[in-house]
């Protein structure tokens, strides 16, 4: 009991407090989810799935269904658990207390590297923004490599500044951001419908006197729609972090899954009618084109059809959206290490919290020096599709072992169970949990086997032994804390059979 006394004391408890509503809430799945997935993920996917085509936008309706499932499988696990660092904490309790782990520490893996990756991405739209201006001296030393890495490490450590400053200044950004970000977005929807290809043809010849190139058919192949869904699967990966902020929710057991809700439907929404409208102007042969000579953005194809000033603002939006990433996702992986180490499965000063502003700042920081990981490992690999592999890979097995948890949890924890709200009709529960792990592994296994035959310069740009190495260290970190804590006589069977204290 001492044992258990002082893993409490040493992780913070009771240091987060319930501050964030549902508007908060749900602003931080929405923050998460749209940003690099929408305004960059459905145009360069031409480079990265070639012969993708004309099928990206029936790609992406289709990868929305295992992200669906995943998103009901989380809503009925936080309705029942509603503590920090949600995944782990669910099948930690409703499957086994080692894939728990794994499950949130892939995700903190996966997340975090892609923190650093969309940090990265947001220079070109920096770029996009000069060279509407016609800025173009401006526009080259940005796509110079010291000054991209340099200003996506400015802009990463400026939000881990403003995740530590607490769950109080973290909604005053997020909130107006965020609106600001749909309504420059919905510039692009507007602008993408309103104009056609013929608008797209003459803004080319007369901007960079080229000529567009002639159509050509775009042929349907499984595998390759197969291995774009799964890669456009990436988008809908945003919603989970409203699970790892409930700790710090208020009215937690309606708010969670209702917050996820509202994020999947606006998000969702939001993508088909952005990726459409964009491909309705800019023909997908021109896309693909222009993907194999330099990263291509949605403000950056609209350019050509729409006023200087009006290019700006939504190459700005997209900016601001992507911005709007990093602190959502930051304060998702840093409550999953503070989950950990509230359970003692991970070296304890990572639950330190702060005394006045409530925020695990170790966590933050570690979660930080992860994600400037991502931005050098994007900048050196030359390719930002590591990152985004490497979290598809995470999160297909973290959304997995959610399916799984929610078959599992009856027979493992009756308790907790019994307080589950969403969904509480089991034959559909098992119904829709079964569904949504046998589309998930699917797409995982084709998501591997996509990246084991790509034919790179060097193993380490393959993200799936990336993954694995990660998640061995990891492995053997929890192994080796567990351990101590069976020599320290602590009952982890009470543990790992009850949510921790508030």
């Amino acid at each position: 009991m001492t044992a258990i006394k002082e893993i409490n004391r040493s992780s913070g408890e009771g240091g987060l407090r319930r501050e964030l509503g549902l508007g908060a809430l749900a602003a931080t799945g929405i923050c998460s989810m749209l940003g690099a997935s929408v305004y960059v993920v459905p145009f360069m996917i031409q480079r990265n799935v070639p012969g993708i085509g004309a099928w990206v936008l029936p790609a992406f309706l289709f990868a929305a269904l295992p992200a669906i499932l995943a998103a009901l499988a989380y809503a009925i696990l936080a309705s029942a658990m509603p503590r920090a660092g949600g995944s782990y904490l669910y099948a930690s309790r409703g499957l086994s207390p080692y894939l728990g782990f794994v499950a949130s520490f892939s995700q903190w893996f996966g997340l975090s590297i892609v923190i650093g990756v969309i940090a990265y991405i947001i220079v070109p739209f920096l770029r996009d923004i000069a060279l509407a201006l016609e800025w173009n001296q401006l526009a080259s030393v940005l796509e110079t490599g010291t000054v991209r890495v340099g200003l996506a490490l400015a802009m990463l450590w400026t939000f881990v500044g403003t995740n530590l400053l607490g769950s109080r200044f973290y909604t005053r950004t997020l909130i107006p951001l965020m609106l600001l970000m749909f309504t420059l977005g919905a510039i692009v929807v507007v602008a993408g419908f309103s104009h056609d290809t013929a608008d797209f043809a003459t803004g080319l010849a007369t901007r960079d006197q080229r000529i567009l190139g002639a159509s050509t058919d775009s042929n349907f192949d499984l595998g390759t729609f197969l291995a774009a869904a799964a890669i456009l699967f990436s988008s809908f990966i945003g919603f989970d972090s409203i699970a790892q902020a409930g700790g710090e929710a208020r009215n937690p057991r309606r708010n969670l899954p209702l917050a996820i809700g509202i994020a999947m439907l606006s998000v969702g929404s939001f993508y088909f009618l952005f990726t459409a409208a964009v491909y309705h102007t800019v023909p997908w042969q021109f896309v693909a084109s222009e993907s194999f000579q330099r990263d291509v953005t949605a403000p950056g194809l609209l350019s050509y059809v729409l006023p200087g000033a009006w290019a700006v603002a939504i190459i700005a939006g997209a900016a601001i959206a992507l911005l709007n990433d990093l602190p959502a996702m930051l304060l998702a992986v840093s409550r999953l290490m503070f989950a950990w180490a509230k359970d003692g499965i991970f070296p304890r000063t990572l639950g330190r919290v702060h005394p006045k502003r409530h925020t695990p700042q170790t966590a933050i920081i570690v979660s930080g020096l992860m994600a400037t990981l991502g931005i050098l490992g994007s900048h050196f690999a030359s390719d930002f599709f590591l990152g985004i592999d490497i979290m598809v890979t995470s999160m297909l097995v973290n959304f997995m072992l959610m399916c799984l948890t929610v078959i599992t949890l009856p027979k493992r924890n009756p308790a907790l169970a019994s307080k589950v709200t969403v969904l509480s009709h089991r034959p559909s529960q098992l119904l829709l949990a079964w569904l949504g792990m046998l589309l998930l592994a699917g797409f995982l296994v084709i998501h591997v086997s996509k990246d084991l035959r790509a034919d790179l310069s060097n193993w380490y740009f393959h993200s799936t032994p990336i993954w694995l190495i990660v998640m061995t260290i990891g492995s053997a970190v929890y192994f080796l804390e567990r351990r101590k804590l069976q020599r320290s006589g602590v009952d982890l069977h009470k543990i790992f059979s009850q949510l921790p204290p508030e």
